[in-house]
């Protein structure tokens, strides 16, 4: 995740999110980022125009409104979208494989809620990111994105409820516990009662936090009922800025009715003048026969031309074993072999 500059819209736009109050802000913010890549597979090669090599594309609206009394009301409304040719992403409207939309139009799918915070927290409903998910951003040097993403990210088992869940509600503590947090969460499939799948969808998750100076670690898990089976998400991440350079770490164990995973990442970041060069490892690696294995290496560079705008580079390799055919992006990969590729490109965030 990263800081996006806030736009304040003229006045007369703020009727689009009702009436106007003197105590109210609205922002517009966004990302574009595309690159050329080239990944060579062991089947097939592919070449092409890559969204999102350093951040997501996406395209959000904020509001707060001062309510008095150390208290607030929000809302956060945000796309993500292909800026290689102009559509929109899915969403999941029930947390199941049946509530899977087609990319396409428009829609809020990285994140549509409305929240209340006072001094006592803050509470959110609707569409939001897993409370397991957030160690992911912690402990990946790449930002879980582009050719250097982790493998944990790629090779998620658990479906539809692994990153973000719809029809959700949760807590999250205020940033006044000397660096301690907890955020907290349920969410619904909303399914017909009396049926063997009624609960399918519903699940729950949780984490704890501790960030202070250069320290931030976390652990979470989380559930999501499913009558073929279960998954549950469990994991823990830090990461420690040294100043000079910054140390990152992730470990996760994944379930999704009798599938099993485990994986890891460990990589550091490393500031050089206006830019920041950035080293990864990850595997994953599944129960299924011949227990699957993917490993990669990836190594990047960031310059930031303005607080704003950034050009990358990206180069990444991935080893493949017991039967694993991981690929990076739109290759074709054997079994037991290698794919490697790169890609150059530039983001601009607003």
């Amino acid at each position: 995740m990263i800081c996006t500059k806030k736009i304040l819209l003229p006045l007369s736009m703020l009727s689009l999110f009702g009436p106007v109050q003197a105590q109210t802000s609205v922002a517009l913010y966004g990302v574009i980022d595309l690159g050329i890549a080239y990944a060579k597979g062991s089947r097939s090669n592919a070449v092409q125009v890559l969204p999102g090599g350093l951040h997501t594309p996406r395209l959000g609206f904020r509001a707060t409104e001062g309510l008095g009394n150390g208290m607030s009301a929000s809302l956060v409304l945000e796309a993500g979208y292909d800026p290689d040719d102009g559509m929109g992403k899915a969403t999941n409207t029930n947390n199941q494989r049946t509530g899977n939309t087609v990319p396409g139009g428009l829609t809020f799918n990285r994140r549509a809620t409305l929240s209340l915070s006072g001094p006592w927290g803050e509470v959110r409903a609707g569409r939001d990111y897993v409370p397991q998910y957030m160690n992911f951003a912690i402990g990946d040097p790449h930002g879980l994105v582009g050719f250097g993403i982790a493998m944990p990210r790629r090779g998620l088992i658990t479906g539809p409820a692994a990153i973000r869940a719809s029809n959700s509600v949760s807590y999250h503590t205020p940033r006044s516990l000397g660096g301690f947090g907890i955020n907290a969460m349920h969410y619904r499939g909303e399914n017909p009662g009396g049926t063997p799948t009624s609960d399918d969808g519903n699940g729950a998750g949780i984490r704890l936090s501790y960030e202070q100076g250069p320290f931030i670690g976390g652990i979470a898990t989380g559930r999501t009922n499913y009558a073929a089976g279960d998954s549950i998400q469990r994991n823990i991440a830090a990461a420690w800025d040294f100043g000079t350079f910054r140390v990152m770490a992730f470990m996760n164990s994944d379930r999704a009715g009798t599938l099993s995973a485990r994986g890891g990442v460990a990589g550091v970041q490393v500031p050089v003048g206006s830019g920041q060069f950035r080293f990864a490892y990850s595997y994953h690696r599944t129960d299924a026969p011949g227990n699957p294995e993917g490993r990669k290496l990836a190594l990047g560079y960031v310059y930031n031309l303005s607080k704003q705008t950034a050009l990358y580079t990206t180069v990444a390799r991935i080893s493949n074993s017991g039967g694993a055919a991981h690929a990076l992006v739109d290759d074709t990969t054997g079994a037991n072999e290698s794919t490697s590729g790169i890609v150059i490109g530039m983001r601009k965030h607003f």
